[in-house]
């Protein structure tokens, strides 16, 4: 299991991009991209930038998907997806 973990909500996608980078340059093998809900799309950007403009020698290792299920404020029971993409750097 990996210890780095960029959690994605509703900042610009570049915001997570970086953070990403950020890990993998102070010498991450692997780095979680996390997220729920309407960010699960945004997590998805991220990991593409990071593999196709930034740093190629980084592959998917894996994605998991699940389901959470959440307390509304009316105090209802809310299923939300959730999403884990592992980005994992390739021997080169």
């Amino acid at each position: 299991m990996t210890e780095h973990v960029v959690y994605v909500g509703n900042k610009p996608v570049m915001n997570y991009v970086l953070a990403t980078l950020t890990q993998f340059n102070e010498g991450a093998e692997e780095v979680a991209i996390k997220a729920r809900g309407r960010a699960i799309s945004r997590a998805v950007d991220v990991a593409e930038i990071v593999r196709n403009r930034f740093l190629p020698n980084v592959t998917v290792k894996s994605i998991k998907i699940d389901t959470e299920e959440l307390d509304s404020e009316q105090g209802r029971k809310v299923n939300v997806s959730t999403i884990e993409i592992i980005l994992a750097k390739t021997s080169s």
